[in-house]
């Protein structure tokens, strides 16, 4: 199912001819019948075939069912064929090439962060390229991952650009949130063991670890086990979230050294996959 409705994928066919075709109109092949294979040109996790093949539809093209996003592709495996006119081919194609290329790329890089985590759930944040939201967060869902948040309006992570407008002690923070959204949460942005402790002391449900190394992250981790010994209360200790730097070659080792959570932007800055297209005359 698409992701993208219809209006958003014409205004992508009308973005790139707004006027007409004019190598394809002058050549005067419109009218001939012919035949479109997408395929992959690299081992890649598939996304957005589905928003490809609809737009091609909406061209005029017939399309055969398309490998579903979240599919695993080798080299030279089929996407989906579309047949219909020339005209029609040359006003899709390239479009729903590109569309496959850059989700694909962003699944594919989510997917090999989510296999190095080996487990531990990997999350992207909202920082996808803006107006690209919809598809970026079916890409980061096609590979495998989660999103952190899908913006400001459903979660409570608190940051230190919050908390210079508090007058009031962490523990005071935490009571009031809990009293005021008590099926909610509470995860707060640290930069620092001591604040990490501080916010802990408190009763932080999660604490995001900013810029964290791995081995930072086990010394918050010994830091917070060592706190909880001494404390004359009970407390559960607060999921770790390594944030800031995290990819694949990096996943590992913070789930290594304690990281329950792994908060990514990397899939966004993916670079597109390779998708091959090879049309012909019938």
């Amino acid at each position: 199912m698409s992701i993208l409705s219809d209006d958003a994928l014409h205004r992508l066919l009308s973005d790139d001819a707004p006027y007409g075709d004019l190598s394809t109109a002058t050549l005067g092949i419109g009218a001939v019948t012919g035949r479109c294979e997408f395929r992959a040109r690299q081992a890649m996790r598939l996304c957005g075939s589905e928003e490809a093949a609809r737009l091609c539809e909406l061209a005029g093209l017939q399309v055969s069912e398309p490998a579903r996003s979240g599919t695993p592709l080798a080299a030279d495996d089929l996407i989906f064929v579309a047949t219909g006119t020339a005209a029609a081919l040359h006003h899709a194609w390239k479009t729903a090439q590109v569309l496959i290329e850059w989700s694909s790329g962003i699944a594919s890089r989510a997917a090999r962060i989510v296999a190095a985590a080996n487990g531990v759930t990997v999350a992207c944040t909202r920082k996808s390229a803006p107006g690209t939201k919809a598809l970026s967060v079916k890409a980061v869902r096609a590979g495998g991952a989660r999103m952190h948040r899908l913006g400001l309006s459903e979660t409570l992570l608190i940051f230190a650009e919050h908390r210079v407008f508090l007058s009031e002690t962490p523990g005071e923070t935490i009571a009031r949130l809990r009293q005021q959204e008590p099926e909610k949460q509470i995860m707060v942005e640290v930069s620092d063991i001591a604040t990490a402790v501080r916010w802990a002391r408190a009763g932080a449900d999660a604490l995001q670890l900013e810029k964290f190394t791995p081995a930072a992250v086990a010394e918050c981790r010994a830091a917070l086990s060592a706190n909880a010994a001494h404390s004359t209360h009970a407390t559960r200790p607060p999921l770790l979230a390594a944030a800031g730097g995290v990819d694949a070659d990096n996943a590992a080792a913070y789930v290594a050294a304690g990281a329950g959570l792994l908060v990514t932007s990397a899939p966004f800055y993916a670079p597109p996959c390779d998708v091959a297209v090879a049309l012909c005359a019938c």
